[in-house]
């Protein structure tokens, strides 16, 4: 059984990644980080990675952005991580990339089977439909999340920007300046409300007909049931490098 520790344990995400790794027989959380420090069920909780006492053979990040500490805490101990937090900027960004260089580091602005397929289909659309459709992508989730576009989104820009025969110019909100639509546009739209958990729709709009696909989370299981399966991938991965959902893809046997 392999041992995990859980940064941002008393959150959301790192509750439901409790309750469902509890539940499995080849992970267990050995130990906690928080900020709030509060009693986790079933293992000790530490206000920081530093302080754990505890090994664990893989690391998983859902706790704030600002923070890093989980991937210091790697570093220092040669221990693999699973980056779930979204919201980085360019400074942390860089120092993400950097630590690949010494550990194996797992980043997906989205941990959901369904959304890498939603990428793949995006990818095969802008391909096929090119510079003759227009692209949107519009983003929902729940009224506290507070990066806007969502990592998801941005994501899905980046796969339809690869495949796109142009270099789009991504536009977020189109207020400040009335005109048309610009030939090399791709909007991002933000929408927060309520409890939604993650929506998230790619449009192709051409001449007298729209193509939609579409992505919709249900319960934040299917974000933690994916962290969980890539948290498993890289207690297996000893290689540095910086690994994503395609490499966990590959690594599922044949079905």
């Amino acid at each position: 059984m392999r041992k995990m520790l859980l940064c941002g344990c008393n959150g959301r995400m790192g509750q439901t990644v409790s309750r469902l790794a509890a539940g499995r027989d080849d992970i267990r959380i050995v130990a906690g980080c928080d900020i709030k420090g509060a009693p986790a069920s079933g293992y000790p909780v530490y206000p920081s990675p530093s302080g754990c006492a505890e090994r664990p053979d893989v690391l998983m990040d859902f706790s704030s952005p600002a923070s890093l500490d989980g991937l210091a805490y790697c570093l220092e101990h040669a221990v693999p991580l699973t980056l779930c937090s979204t919201g980085h900027d360019a400074a942390q960004l860089a120092r993400i990339e950097l630590a690949a260089g010494n550990i194996p580091v797992f980043r997906s602005g989205n941990m959901s089977l369904g959304v890498y397929l939603l990428m793949e289909l995006a990818k095969t659309a802008a391909t096929v439909l090119g510079a003759d459709f227009d692209a949107e992508i519009v983003e929902r989730h729940h009224r506290d999340k507070v990066d806007a576009p969502s990592g998801t989104a941005l994501m899905l820009y980046d796969t339809l920007s690869a495949a796109l025969p142009y270099r789009p110019e991504p536009v977020y909100t189109r207020q400040p300046e009335r005109k048309k639509r610009g030939g090399h546009e791709i909007g991002l739209h933000s929408v927060r409300g309520g409890t939604i958990v993650g929506e998230h729709e790619v449009m192709f709009a051409g001449h007298d007909e729209v193509i939609t696909l579409s992505h919709s989370a249900r319960s934040r299981d299917v974000f933690a049931a994916g962290a969980i399966r890539a948290a498993l991938f890289m207690t297996g991965t000893e290689k540095p490098g910086l690994y994503d959902m395609r490499d966990l893809i590959r690594s599922l046997p044949a079905r």
